[in-house]
């Protein structure tokens, strides 16, 4: 997909279908990561460290409970 930027104010705004929002999900409140390798702007969701942590810990949680269940599930 090429894109360009749109004259918004002083500045260029880079416009995204609502479609990838979606699947991103992404809301107009999600805070955004912009960053770059050098060459390329990546803008992702900014990942929360505290849901983060607490999904782990979940995991982590699940695993150790039904190990066994899972293993015979998977096998």
């Amino acid at each position: 997909m090429i894109k360009r930027l749109t004259l918004h104010g002083n500045s260029l705004a880079l416009i995204i279908e609502k479609a990838i929002l979606e699947l991103l999900h992404i809301t107009k409140d999600t805070p955004l990561k912009i960053s770059t390798d050098g060459r390329n702007l990546i803008i992702s969701p900014n990942q929360d460290e505290k849901k983060e942590k607490k999904l782990k810990a979940a995991l982590a949680k699940m695993n150790q409970r039904h190990s066994k269940t899972l293993r015979a599930l998977a096998g």
